[in-house]
Formats: structure tokens, sequence, C-alpha cells
């Protein structure tokens, strides 16, 4: 057991580090300046928190925070908000690229590299560069979303376990990790879509909300936490809301605070300030509304049924 959680902890790190090197290459790439190179600096963190956590907790992540996860977004994050503001720079002067969005298209991806030339050890990376440089910035940018996310998920259920997490408690937090990251990719995909030349100012709001976001994933409060009803809390009157309550606070607050307040927020903005209008702006706009009113109702229901416990306790401590 000892070596499959040494290899599950290296493999999750290396995929973590692979997908950072393809972003700092994305980014040296279209900005045409090698001193861009130095992103890589921000793997340090990375690799010494795997160093650190292999001697001292033999690969097994930490109950209430991944910093294996924080450092990836850390090494990551930065590439993708310069490759998001090269491309809303240059967006009405793109040159013709290649878009993968029908499998002619990849086919046709796949053959460029082929009629490249005869494959030797000499050009084959050359190929490869000119083939993955053809591909528009636009399906470079979401793809990396996209694996960004995916791999988010997949890197912590091969991490290892930390202690007192239940393997019930990961598999709650992954299903919500795949609720979050599809909610996320989208409003990242539709709402920069929206994004006229004339608003840059949109793009950065647009990309903070967004990384804010990504807080949750390296948080697992929400889940792995101490459980409310459990044996003997529901008879101490001493014990406050949060501690009672303090998994399903700690989801409300992410919903109000991290993701479906925030969004709400840019999704206003954007109808309101910067004139954006659509059917789907609109949808996503009442689903987040939603969202944050049923959570309010939600935490209005909690303070009333502890409020009705605190008294019902208080009585019986006065019946002689």
């Amino acid at each position: 057991m000892g070596l499959v959680k040494f290899v599950c902890a290296v493999i999750t790190r290396a995929l973590f580090i692979l997908v950072s090197l393809t972003g700092v290459w994305r980014v040296t790439t279209v900005r045409k300046d090698p001193n861009y190179w130095f992103l890589t600096f921000l793997f340090l963190p990375l690799v010494a928190e795997m160093i650190i956590t292999m001697k001292r907790r033999k690969g097994e992540d930490y109950k209430w925070f991944s910093p294996p996860i924080f450092f990836f977004l850390i090494s990551i994050i930065p590439s993708i908000w310069l490759l998001e503001l090269h491309h809303q720079e240059g967006k009405a002067s793109e040159p013709e690229c290649k878009r993968l969005d029908s499998w002619e298209n990849v086919r046709r991806v796949i053959a460029l590299n082929e009629s490249l030339g005869n494959v030797t050890y000499q050009n084959y990376l050359k190929n490869i560069d000119q083939m993955l440089s053809s591909v528009c910035s636009n399906d470079w940018i979401l793809a990396l979303h996209q694996i960004l996310l995916i791999l988010l998920i997949v890197g912590k259920w091969l991490l290892p376990l930390g202690g007192g997490v239940t393997k019930d408690e990961l598999s709650q937090l992954l299903l919500i990790f795949v609720g979050t990251a599809a909610d996320i990719l989208e409003f990242t995909s539709e709402t920069l879509s929206d994004v006229k030349e004339n608003s840059p100012q949109l793009v950065y709001i647009i990309l903070a909300v967004w990384t804010w976001s990504m807080l949750q994933f390296p948080l697992h409060l929400a889940v792995v936490n101490s459980k409310p009803g459990s044996e003997g809390e529901e008879d101490i009157p001493e014990a406050s809301l949060l501690t009672k309550h303090s998994t399903d606070m700690w989801g409300i607050a992410e919903a109000l605070f991290i993701q479906d307040g925030p969004f709400l927020v840019v999704r206003l903005t954007v109808m309101t300030y910067f004139d954006v209008f659509h059917q789907m702006l609109v949808f996503f706009a009442i689903k987040n509304f939603l969202v944050v009113i049923l959570n309010l109702y939600r935490l209005v229901i909690i303070c009333y049924d502890f409020r009705l416990s605190r008294r019902g306790a208080g009585r019986r401590r006065e019946v002689p």
C-alpha cells in the first residue's frame, strides 16, 4: 500500500507539472519572448511540497486543505491569464488557424504533421511544435481550461487520502468538484465570448472572479469537516451554530462569496454596464440568482431551527 501511495502521489504531481509546463510553452510561443520561461520558477513550490510531503507524510494529503492542488493553481493560472489577455488583444488580427470543432479539422491538423516531412529524431519536435502552433488560440485556451479542471478532479482522486478523510467524504467531494468545474468552465467560456474589443477591463474582472472561484478546489471544508448531528452533539446546548452546522455554513459561504454570488455580479455588470444581452446570459444570471436566494433561504432555516433547538434545550433544563 505504501508503494501505491508513493506512485499515485508522484504521478499526480508530475501531471500537474506537465500541464503547467504546456501552458508556459504556449505563452512563450504566442508572445514570442523566451523570458516567459521564467514562469517555470512557479513550479518550485510544488516540487518542494512534493519532497516535504513524501518525507514527512509518505505522500498523504491533508484533511481540510490540499497543498499540491493549491501550488498547481499557482503554477498554471498566470499562464492562462497571459494567454487570455493576448487573445483578447489580438482578436481582430488573429491569423488563419485550424479549429478543433470537428473530427475533420482534427484529422487535418494531424495530417499537417505528416505532411511536414519525414519524421526523424532531429525534426520530430519541430514538426510537433508547428502542428500545435497551427491550432487557433481560442481552442488552445479552452483546452487548457478543460484539462485544468479535469486534472483537478482526477488529481484529487489519485492523491492519497489525508488523515481522517473517509472514502465516502472523498466521493462526495469529487461529485461537488464535477459540478463546480462545469459551472466555472461555462462562466469563463460564455462570459469571455461576450467581451467586446473595447472592453479590456471586463477581461480583468472575469479573470479575477475566475481565479477567486478556483480557490474552492484546494479547500475541502464543504464536505470534509465535523459532521452535524454527530453522536452527543445535539444534546450540547452550548454548542454554537458554526459548531453544529459547520459543513452547511461553509457550503453556503462558498455559493454566496466564491462562486454563484460573484458570477451573478459579473453577469449583471455585463448586461447593464457593458450593454451585452442574449438568452444564455440571462438564463445563467437567473440560475445564479436562484442559487443565491436558495442558499440564503437555507441559511435562514438553519438559524431558525438552531434557535428552536436552543429554546427546547433550555426548557428541558428548567423542568425539575
